[in-house]
């Protein structure tokens, strides 16, 4: 099992990258690495990597070597995502996709085109780094919809074209993508649960109790909530086709209101509990490292708090908890009961009839069950391959 956090530097945000100060990075894997976790995400910016369409900026991709080479003296493992793209309520595109050139991300072919070679450059130019985790396509690319208009056989599409531009690149790591809850979600959603169960080397998934406003909704200590990353892995693995897919946890956090301070601690070890008694688990990394600093402005309230360390790096008591549930011997192994689940996407949100009857009996059991698709009720071979023994229908 793998725990890691998602990098937010502590200078600069990630801003970091216009002036990419390798000690300060150094500084900030140390405190990681003295949480004892062992991996981190890191988030290069798509404008300064491709600032345009036929540029890709040698200095930009040696800067993301430098900060994977600092981890791996720090003994961090990374993974890199690209197509920077969506973070913390910030989209940055390079001007060559909007102003006098608006072009659709997901479908223009040129910039398509231009995003395989970027993926497969900076791929080919990590391929032999002994600590490089492998790629995730962008953060959250499905927060960009709105802008960008698409349908779920061009998302695919795009997928498919950009993945296997990792490949090309480094055919020797696992490779992947990521959607905000919006995938399991909504109804109506381009980027689906298919595609997040089918593409890449496993399924990441990103479980915010703010999704459904699930932690106003039921409490931030609820059951609904500290459960909630447990049941989206159970809900991703019940989509998938191979049921020994595993599952990534790419992020979880606990966000002020959502989680009032005082809470951040238990929530973090109920969360964690919660999880790791679920199988098919590859691992968890926590948002964030580092808290946003002040002195940069705009964020909405909860991004300034969300880091496991403060921005001058001090460690908060979610962060002893998360490092606690980290070293804790993993007690995986449920019973084999599983709840059918009709597929409506909508029925499986915070508030949706498939939620709380899946909440209902982790109350009453201490765990929630398996999840299980009624188009594959009958289907023996996947049942027994997730150790499903015992089909409990919707009432």
């Amino acid at each position: 099992m793998r725990f890691g956090v998602n990098y937010t530097p502590s200078r600069g945000w990630f801003h970091h990258w216009l002036d990419l100060d390798p000690a300060s990075a150094r500084k900030d894997f140390d405190q990681i690495t003295a949480l004892g976790l062992d991996h981190v995400r890191i988030f290069p910016l798509w404008p300064l990597l491709q600032p345009h369409r036929g540029l890709i900026r040698r200095a930009a991709v040696d800067d993301v070597l430098r900060v994977v080479d600092v981890a791996a003296e720090a003994g961090l493992d990374v993974q890199v995502d690209l197509l920077q793209g969506h973070l913390s309520s910030f989209d940055f595109y390079p001007a060559w996709v909007r102003t006098w050139h608006e072009r659709n991300i997901f479908t223009d072919p040129d910039v398509v085109a231009a995003q395989a070679e970027l993926v497969r450059t900076v791929a080919a130019a990590l391929a032999d780094r002994p600590n490089l985790l492998g790629l995730t396509l962008g953060n959250e690319p499905n927060n960009l919809v709105a802008h960008n208009p698409v349908t779920a056989d061009e998302v695919d599409a795009w997928l498919d074209t950009l993945l296997a531009a990792c490949a090309e690149g480094d055919p020797g790591h696992p490779h992947v993508h990521s959607a905000y809850d919006a995938t399991w979600y909504t109804d109506d959603h381009p980027f689906t649960p298919r595609a997040s169960v089918t593409k890449g080397a496993l399924t990441t998934v990103h479980p915010w109790v703010f999704s459904g406003d699930c932690a106003r909704r039921y409490g931030p200590l609820s059951v609904e909530t500290t459960h909630l990353a447990a049941y989206v892995v159970e809900l991703a693995k019940a989509y998938a086709d191979d049921p020994g897919r595993q599952v990534w946890v790419q992020e979880i956090g606990a966000p002020e209101p959502h989680i009032p301070a005082a809470d951040a601690a238990a929530f973090a070890t109920r969360a964690l509990r919660a999880l790791l008694a679920r199988p098919g688990l590859w691992g968890v990394t926590w948002w964030c490292s580092h808290d946003v600093d002040r002195q940069l402005l705009d964020f909405p309230e909860l991004e300034y708090t969300l880091g496991l360390l403060t921005n001058d790096g001090r460690a908060k008591p979610v962060a002893h908890a998360y490092a606690a549930a980290a070293s804790e011997e993993r007690a995986v192994g449920l019973g084999g009961d599983a709840l059918v689940f009709g597929g409506i996407r909508s029925d499986s949100a915070p508030g949706g009839r498939f939620f709380e009857a899946w909440m209902a009996r982790a109350a009453a059991a201490g765990h929630g069950p398996a999840i299980v698709l009624a188009s594959r009720v009958d289907d023996a071979a996947h049942l027994a391959g997730r150790g499903i023994t015992n089909v409990l229908e919707l009432s």
